[in-house]
C-alpha cells in the first residue's frame, strides 16, 4: 500500500537541489518548441512583434515613399535599386511579461511513495525551469506580486532568492491580487485544493485587464486514486484538522467522484476566462508539463 509524507515548511523554501534541478531541466528543454510556435511574429529581447507598422527595432517591410513625408525616412540603399523611393518600416512592438506564481502552502508538501518527488519540489523545479527557458527565448519573467519582470540570464537564481526571502508565501494557497498587463501571460502552479469560488475570484482578478493565463495543477498519484484500505485518519496540513474515517476503501469511490467534480470546476473556470488547464502528476517527468506549457504560451503569443 502506498505510504505518504509531508514536507516541512523550511523544505518548501527553494535551495540548492531545486535550483540545480531547474537548471538541469532547462538545459535539456527543446527551446525550439517555443520558437516554432510563434506564428505572427518573433520575440527579441523582451519585445513582442505585433505584425503592424509602428515604433520598434525590428524591420517589417519596405513601402513606397509618400509625398510630404520627411526625406530622412527614405531608405536610399533600397531606393537605389529601383526608380522609386522606399521607406523602411519597423514592426510595432510592445513589451510583454510572463508572470509565474508557485503555491508553497502546506498541502504542497505532500508526497507519497508512488511519486518521484513532493508536489512543492516539482512545482519549484517546473516554475524555475520555465523561467529560465522563457528568458533564453527572449521573454521577461517575474514572480507574480513578488518581483519585477526581468530578462537576466541569472533568472533562476534571482527568483529562487526572492522565494527564499518570501516567508509569507508559505501560508498562501492562492496568488496575490495582482493585475498584470493586457498582453502579459500568467502561469499559476498549484495543487488547487482550494474551494472553487476562491479560485474563480483569484483568476477573475488577475485576468481583469485581459491577461491570458494557464493553470498548472500538480497532483500526487495518490490524490487521484485514493488506493488506501483499512483503518485510516485524514489530516489537513493547512487547517490542522484530523478525521478518523474508519475503513478507507469505503471512501474511495466518493472521494474520486468529488475530485473529478472539482477538476471539472477548475476546467470551467479556465474556459470562461480563455485560460488553459494542465494537470501534471508527480510520478511523471517534469519536462512533460514544461514542454506543454511552452507550447501553450507560444500558441497564445502566436495568436497575438
Amino acid at each position: 500500500m502506498a505510504s505518504t509524507r509531508l514536507v516541512e515548511a523550511e523544505s518548501r523554501r527553494p535551495g540548492g537541489p531545486e535550483t540545480g534541478g531547474a537548471l538541469a531541466l532547462a538545459e535539456v528543454m527543446p527551446r525550439l518548441v517555443l520558437e516554432s510556435r510563434r506564428v505572427s511574429g518573433t520575440l527579441a529581447h523582451g519585445l513582442h512583434g505585433r505584425r503592424r507598422a509602428g515604433p520598434g527595432e525590428s524591420f517589417w517591410q519596405f513601402r513606397p515613399f509618400v509625398p510630404g513625408e520627411a526625406a530622412a525616412r527614405v531608405d536610399w540603399r533600397r531606393s537605389a535599386r529601383d526608380d522609386r523611393l522606399y521607406v523602411r518600416e519597423r514592426e510595432w512592438e510592445a513589451a510583454h511579461n510572463i508572470w509565474i506564481w508557485i503555491d508553497r502552502s502546506a498541502s504542497m508538501g505532500f508526497a507519497s511513495s508512488l511519486a518521484q518527488t513532493s508536489k512543492i519540489e516539482r512545482a519549484l523545479v517546473l516554475g524555475l525551469a520555465l523561467a529560465d527557458t522563457f528568458v533564453e527565448g527572449g521573454e521577461r519573467v517575474g514572480l507574480l506580486g513578488l518581483t519585477r519582470s526581468s530578462a537576466t540570464r541569472g533568472i533562476v537564481e534571482r527568483l529562487a532568492q526572492a522565494l527564499v526571502n518570501d516567508r509569507a508565501g508559505l501560508t498562501q494557497d492562492l496568488p496575490p491580487g495582482a493585475t498584470p498587463g493586457r498582453f502579459d501571460e500568467v502561469v499559476l502552479i498549484s495543487d488547487f485544493l482550494t474551494p472553487l469560488d476562491r479560485v474563480r475570484s483569484a483568476v477573475q482578478t488577475i485576468s481583469a485587464r485581459g491577461t491570458h493565463g494557464h493553470l498548472v495543477l500538480v497532483a500526487d498519484p495518490v490524490e487521484e486514486t485514493f488506493p488506501f484500505t483499512g483503518q485510516a485518519v485524514l489530516h489537513d496540513p493547512e487547517g490542522g484538522l484530523s478525521l478518523d474515517i474508519g475503513e478507507a476503501s469505503a471512501w474511495g469511490e466518493a472521494y474520486r467522484t468529488r475530485i473529478a467534480a472539482h477538476r471539472d470546476g477548475l476546467s470551467e473556470i479556465a474556459r470562461q476566462r480563455g485560460w488553459t488547464l494542465t494537470i501534471h502528476r508527480t510520478d511523471r517527468p517534469a519536462s512533460e508539463a514544461a514542454l506543454r506549457l511552452l507550447t501553450l504560451v507560444a500558441a497564445a503569443r502566436g495568436l497575438g
